[in-house]
C-alpha cells in the first residue's frame, strides 16, 4: 500500500526489490510471480517475495496469516530465506 508520507525508493532499493521480485514465494515456494512485501514501511533492503495468496490473499499476511501458520513460517524466517537466496 502506498501512503503519501512514504519516501520514494532510491535506485539501489529499486534494484534490490527487482531482484527479490524474481524469487519464489518465501512462504510456499511458488514461482507464480512474487510481490515484494516490506516488513516495515521503507525497509527496502529486507523485503520478502510473496505470491499473491501468501501476501494479500484472505489467508495471507494481510489476512488471517493461515498460510504462514500452516507452514510454520514467521516474518524473520522469511527474511532469512530471502537473504540466503539473494546472496547465492
Amino acid at each position: 500500500m502506498k501512503t503519501k508520507n512514504k519516501k520514494p525508493q532510491t535506485a539501489a532499493e529499486k534494484e534490490h526489490a527487482r531482484k527479490v521480485a524474481a524469487l519464489p514465494c518465501a512462504v510456499c515456494g511458488t514461482y507464480e510471480g512474487s510481490e515484494v512485501h516490506e516488513p516495515e514501511q521503507g525497509m527496502w533492503f529486507i523485503p520478502i517475495p510473496l505470491c499473491m495468496a501468501c501476501h494479500r490473499g484472505p489467508e495471507g499476511w494481510h489476512g488471517t496469516r493461515l498460510r504462514w501458520k500452516l507452514r510454520r513460517v514467521n516474518e524473520l524466517q522469511a527474511i532469512n530465506r530471502t537473504v540466503a537466496q539473494v546472496t547465492n
